[in-house]
């Protein structure tokens, strides 16, 4: 028994630490029947509601099995992402035929769900906007660029040059694409004022593969990011922290003001957070979230700012469904639960 008196969570623990003992032991994690097998088991074990999972709690052993399997899983996506941006590259033309990759729809259910989110928080369509760790197939960028951003710039970032020549390769037969969506192969850690320039900064689910890679990032950004410039994080929940590294709003923001996390609880393995850039030029990277616009989704009325403590919290409640998604949850952190 890895906790006592949870029987429930002990059986799923026990489940993911049953298929990382198998994930661990395969010889390559490029596609295949049993990489796909045992990643499909992996995630539908993972995606159902769960009871309350705190990581910091968890038994050491159950703790290092977290880390190894998401960066297990952060190998195996990327190369499942190279093959299939690889297979795309063969047609004439690869964007007709983007739902071949077998997670398409999830990105178009995601993308719809971003922009959603990010047009409730801007005045106007953003003219420049960075994806940080586009990768291979940078899915994210063309749907937002292709369905509702139509005018707006994309500049991906990411360390792999054949994962930036492979993302250029797929809109070779579109020129409008072509002359939007630019790749620049760099540590994001290096770029510096050019940060400046951006109205949105995307933050890939898998850069920084543990908290303290992550928060390094964060404070990056934090520091050369224009003032009021709006950031948004991937991060996971219950179970999916066994897939995805966990952004905590109130702790891992510092420089940042929280507007909005979101968590889903369909096949969507992603939550996302956004939040602003303080316009204080004086805010150093490392001070704590001050507020969460609280926003009353259904109902189309946007309320006043609720005061988070400056301390970290797990005190984190579910307010109520989104209405431009089905299965998703908007999340407020603040002191004192809602009655």
């Amino acid at each position: 028994m890895f906790l006592q008196n949870d029987e429930e969570l002990n059986n799923l623990v026990t489940k993911i630490c049953h298929l990382y003992e198998q994930i661990s032991s395969l010889e390559s994690l490029k596609p295949s029947k049993d990489v796909d097998t045992l990643f499909t088991q992996l995630v539908h074990t993972c995606i159902p509601p769960c009871p309350n999972i705190d990581l910091d709690n968890l038994p050491k052993r159950v703790q290092n099995i977290r880390s190894n399997l998401i960066r297990l899983c952060g190998q195996a996506e990327g190369l499942l992402e190279t093959h299939f941006s690889t297979l795309l590259a063969t047609y004439q033309y690869p964007l007709s035929h983007l739902n071949v990759f077998p997670y398409y729809t999830n990105y178009l259910k995601l993308g719809h769900l971003e922009y959603q989110i990010l047009s409730r928080h801007l005045n106007q369509e953003p003219k420049h906007i960075a994806f940080v760790g586009s990768g291979p197939l940078p899915l994210t960028s063309i749907v937002l660029a292709s369905n509702y951003l139509t005018k707006t710039s994309f500049h991906n970032y990411d360390i792999d040059p054949l994962a930036n020549s492979k993302a250029l390769a797929l809109l070779s037969s579109d020129s409008d694409l072509s002359n939007r969506l630019v790749f620049k192969t760099t540590d994001i850690m290096d770029v510096t004022i050019d940060l400046r320039e951006y109205d949105v900064v995307f933050l890939a689910a898998l850069v920084g593969m543990d908290k303290e890679e992550k928060v390094k990032v964060i404070e990056h950004l934090a520091k050369y990011m224009a003032p009021g410039a709006l950031l948004m994080l991937r991060s996971a929940h219950g179970a999916r922290a066994f897939l995805y590294p966990v952004v905590d709003p109130d702790c891992d923001l510092g420089g940042f003001e929280v507007l909005s996390v979101f968590h889903p609880t369909d096949e969507v393995i992603n939550s996302v957070v956004i939040a602003r850039k303080y316009y204080d030029p004086m805010m150093l990277p490392g001070v704590n979230a001050s507020s969460v616009d609280q926003q009353h989704v259904a109902a189309g009325v946007v309320g006043s700012p609720i005061i988070l403590p400056n301390k970290c919290s797990h005190e984190v409640e579910a307010f109520n469904p989104l209405n431009i998604h089905a299965n998703m949850i908007e999340e407020l952190g603040f002191e004192e639960k809602l009655a």
